[in-house]
């Protein structure tokens, strides 16, 4: 225990030789360590006593304390001896920053820092007892864990998620979480399948906070090591500095909560942080791929509280949004890729973002290593396990509806009598197709159109053939459908 009179804080405080060393000294450790770090851990550290030998730092909290003293005392050691070589011991201490330092110290736990032998640069105190650096608690989260831009992605940033309708409340959600100095919606959840964005929100606010704010102090991490951290705690008997160091936190981000369903210790724990942070008016936010109330071997009154806040879904993508999402890839690529491809991905991979994403990588890489161009025939021949035609038939409603769709005009005019080009073309490609991929006769065909006769889907084919002899463009878009229909 420290004993320090407040005449020795005082004159500490007011000594301009030892401020100026301390100044010069936290400079040192920012440019070694980076602002990252700096933000978590040393910019709290306040010089509060000086004299005979040493110094005493203050930090905020008994954690912060412990873990100073374990991963920089020595450096503070080493930095502050070519300062002033008389400084031979350094004392980190745990004071609230609204409570002053008694003169007895009885406010003021300390972690005593000092070597036990000397190095050249900082003679030995003949009357100094030896001393020990203390070990941080193996409970407290490793420090890639804590350093937050580790566990980040630079590219999931706000300016970099495409928005459609299938996600524009969680984008506009998570964009009013990261903007607001209180919480707000709390908790934000964020639920939907594998690969729709979920993990690029959490991101994106993460960046946006730190961007805005790099004072706040943010934690991101998986459910699972959320997990692992707790177990930890229990394993070596030190949950007060688990609990401690998760709810002393500003923001709280847990992705993939679903993963401690049935575990129900961590749900335990994760309950009781989640009420302290609230309480406290941190914000938290959650993502899963269920709703909250759909979580399975997740305790209720847990479900219950995940769904106090805003809950935003994000459904599947839609086409438009596919196709945006490959512009928006494709505009950084080298090179580039065609809008024909473009299309025909949007239209072929729908089951999420990141096989969409996946299959443009393995496009650019091969044509950058290969040389070859990108067209519709290789990206179809390099995709084949991605694309493999479905073993059902074509039938004819399909061909009008995916026709009609890339067309823009509405089914129902693939049986009326309009005859405008822009209905005509269309119908008569959909006829087209409908000869190629399906067994049906003319006259099948022909009734499926309106109850047309078998010469007008002769003329309509004929037809098509033509203006694919002659134009290029249009017998690419004819190929695109096929493609599309077939796979």
């Amino acid at each position: 225990m420290v004993q320090l009179s407040k005449a020795q804080i005082e004159e500490s405080v007011f000594d301009g030789e030892l401020g100026a060393q301390w100044t010069r000294v936290r400079n040192r450790l920012r440019t070694e360590v980076g602002d990252s770090a700096f933000r978590s851990w040393l910019k709290p550290l306040t010089l509060i006593g000086g004299g005979a030998g040493g110094v005493t730092l203050a930090v905020p909290t008994r954690f912060m304390r412990d873990w100073v003293a374990a991963h920089y005392a020595d450096r503070l050691r080493a930095l502050w001896g070519s300062e002033d070589p008389s400084i031979q011991t350094i004392d980190i201490v745990a004071r609230a920053a609204s409570s002053g330092v008694s003169p007895s110290g009885a406010d003021t736990e300390s972690a005593p820092v000092a070597a036990n032998e000397a190095t050249p640069s900082m003679p030995a105190r003949p009357n100094a007892a030896p001393m020990v650096t203390p070990v941080a608690s193996p409970a407290l989260l490793p420090a890639d864990l804590l350093d937050l831009d580790a566990n980040l992605d630079a590219r999931f940033t706000f300016e970099n998620f495409v928005v459609g309708k299938p996600n524009e409340l969680a984008f506009a959600a998570a964009r009013r979480v990261a903007e607001a100095s209180a919480a707000q919606f709390n908790p934000l959840f964020l639920y939907g399948g594998v690969g729709l964005g979920k993990t690029h929100l959490m991101h994106a606010i993460a960046w946006h906070i730190r961007k805005r704010d790099p004072d706040r102090r943010v934690i991101y991490m998986s459910a699972e090591k959320f997990m692992y951290q707790f177990i930890r705690a229990l394993r070596f008997k030190d949950t007060v500095a688990f609990k401690e160091q998760f709810r002393s936190v500003d923001v709280l981000m847990i992705d993939d909560v679903q993963f401690i369903s049935g575990k129900d210790s961590t749900q335990e724990e994760f309950f009781h942080t989640f009420n302290a942070l609230v309480d406290r008016n941190r914000q938290i936010v959650i993502s899963a791929d269920k709703s909250p109330h759909d979580l399975e071997g997740m305790e209720e009154r847990l479900r219950s509280r995940l769904g106090w806040g805003l809950v935003a879904d994000i459904h599947p993508t839609s086409y438009e949004l596919r196709l945006g999402i490959m512009q928006s890839k494709s505009e950084k690529s080298d090179p580039p890729i065609p809008q024909k491809v473009l299309e025909f991905l949007a239209h072929k991979v729908t089951s999420n973002v990141r096989e969409l994403e996946g299959a443009l990588n393995r496009i650019v890489a091969h044509a950058q290593l290969v040389g070859r161009p990108v067209t519709l025939e290789s990206t179809q021949e390099l995709l084949q396990d991605l694309l493999r035609a479905n073993d059902r038939r074509v039938t004819i409603e399909e061909i009008q509806k995916r026709v009609a769709e890339h067309f823009n005009i509405r089914i129902a005019d693939m049986h009326s009598a309009r005859r405008s080009r822009a209905v005509a073309r269309p119908r008569q490609v959909a006829m087209y197709l409908a000869k190629q991929l399906t067994a049906r006769s003319l006259p099948e065909i022909g009734r499926k159109f309106g109850g047309r006769d078998h010469t007008t889907v002769m003329h309509a084919v004929k037809k098509v053939d033509e203006l694919r002899a002659a134009d290029q463009s249009f017998a690419e878009d004819v190929e695109l459908l096929r493609r599309m229909l077939e796979s």
